[in-house]
């Protein structure tokens, strides 16, 4: 049975004689005019015409004097008729290959094909073929199924080309962030790139990446959260401002988590959490829409519905409800009590916030929704503006769909001296080995002690996009990272290298 070396092997050997042919057999440019989904779908306009078309070949048949060819690029596939005596002989100049040359070529090759559109005998549309190109050599046979997860994932090109559904689901997550940029710009907002790489990182309880950087000989965090620069432009005197863009937290995996990952982030000077719940309703509907093409989506046991009223859940009342345990007035021992009797994990650094949290997600992993969670611990949330009306609670909006909390928003704390009361807080956390509590960032403090005016702000990352997709993380992202391994045929194709 033939291996993978062995037919690498015989495509080495043809591409040797191509080469020996004087053909390039990776020339820079095509000269395509029409996609080749294009040729069905306009097949009464483009009849009769001479078309130009350049893909990868998935099959070739030889019939004697005849050949047929099917290519396919992103747009679709078409059949490509080829007869001998039509198609142009071997041109070293033109850089093409007659009928003589085809059993040089081999699937997986890219090629370009010139000639008229019509309908064979049989009634199916193709080109007939006058002259062939080589665009590229493929040296690998692209399997014609891929199912296995892990080989799926580490070649995530090959496998785009053999499950075309997965290739799909990229151009959704591309509408997904274009719609939300487009609902963003056409209410006003700006776009401006923020850094990467941070002195202080925050605006998120995550554990950071650290790197160095050489030139000032200082270690840099990975931001994870855009939350802190794009605040220090709301006081800087922009009003309507976002960023989109990766984010890092050093974290594990999880189906609805990876430690990088995509995220947007917008604020909104002189707007608070009420505008921002209403703004959102209709930017889920709008982002959801364009990018699915409709607002009714049944994933795994839920049924969820995006177009009508949101329910709106206090947090409080739902953990009393449920574990009849007050968020305000109980000890760490209930909070510790309430997890083990729901068989939840209590940690030895357990604190109430932390716990309090890991009860409500309890809860909230069985909601369909669409429901906004408000009023917030102010413990559980040190960068949001406080409840007029009850200072233990903050101003927060979290939107709860398929069991996830799809989004978080806040009127933004501008009080710089409470603002730093909550980093020291924080920061107490932190030196008491909680490492996800959030860092001190004085600079951030000085900001809003010259003025920051009040101001809304929200987040979402791209597990909306895998929520609604209905795959996991590693699933929704194209490139997922995974431990670094070289298979035994790998090592054995390329001797020479050093993979160790």
């Amino acid at each position: 049975m033939a291996t993978l070396q062995d037919y690498r092997d015989e495509r080495l050997r043809k591409l040797d004689e191509l080469k020996a042919l004087g053909i390039n057999p990776f020339p820079a440019e095509s000269h395509r005019t029409h996609h080749a989904g294009a040729i069905s779908a306009d097949f009464e306009q483009l009849e009769g015409q001479t078309v130009i078309v350049a893909g990868r070949i998935t099959s070739i048949r030889k019939f004697g004097k005849l050949a047929f060819i099917v290519i396919k690029d992103q747009s679709g596939q078409v059949q490509l008729f080829l007869r001998a005596g039509e198609v142009a002989e071997l041109d070293v100049t033109a850089g093409t290959i007659g009928i003589k040359e085809l059993p040089l070529l081999d699937t997986g090759d890219f090629i370009e094909a010139a000639g008229p559109v019509i309908k064979t005998q049989t009634g199916e549309i193709s080109i007939a073929a006058n002259t062939l190109r080589l665009l590229t050599k493929s040296l690998r046979p692209m399997p014609t199924e891929l199912t296995n997860k892990e080989e799926r994932l580490r070649r995530r090109y090959v496998d785009m080309n053999v499950n075309q559904e997965v290739r799909e689901r990229f151009v959704r997550r591309s509408k997904f962030w274009q719609a939300t940029r487009d609902y963003l710009n056409q209410n006003g907002f700006i776009e401006v790139n923020i850094p990467v790489l941070e002195h202080t990182t925050g605006g998120a309880d995550a554990n950071p990446f650290v790197t160095h950087m050489d030139a000032l000989d200082q270690d840099f965090y990975l931001r994870i959260s855009h939350e802190l620069p794009l605040k220090r432009l709301i006081g800087a005197g922009f009003e309507k401002v976002y960023d989109l863009g990766p984010r890092f937290r050093n974290e594990n995996y999880s189906d609805e988590h990876l430690p990088e990952h995509v995220a947007m982030e917008w604020y909104w000077a002189y707007a608070n959490w009420q505008d921002g719940m209403k703004f959102m309703e209709g930017m889920y509907k709008h982002v959801l829409q364009q990018t699915f093409g409709t607002l009714q989506f049944k994933l795994g046991k839920f049924d969820i519905d995006m177009s009508g009223e949101w329910e709106v859940w206090d947090y409080a009342t739902v953990i009393k409800e449920r574990y009849g345990i007050d968020v305000y007035e109980s000890s760490l021992d209930d909070v510790k009590r309430a997890l083990a009797d729901n068989k939840l994990e209590v940690e030895q650094t357990e604190n109430r916030a932390r716990g309090i949290d890991k009860l409500w997600k309890n809860i909230r992993k069985d909601v369909a929704g669409p429901v906004w969670l408000i009023n917030t611990p102010k413990f559980i949330s040190p960068l949001a503006k406080s409840n007029p009306d009850n200072e233990q609670t903050v101003q927060r909006f979290q939107p709860v769909m398929a069991g996830s909390e799809l989004g978080n928003g806040f009127s933004e704390l501008n009080d710089p001296v409470d603002q730093l009361n909550r980093f020291v807080e924080q920061q107490n956390m932190r030196e008491a080995g909680d490492d996800e509590a959030m860092m001190l960032d004085i600079d951030f403090v000085e900001m809003l002690e010259y003025g920051m005016p009040p101001a809304c702000g929200w987040g979402y990352s791209e597990r909306v996009f895998w929520i609604f997709e209905g795959v996991t993380a590693r699933e929704g992202v194209p490139f997922p990272q995974l431990r670094t391994e070289y298979d035994n045929t790998t090592r054995e194709i390329y001797p020479e290298v050093n993979l160790d």
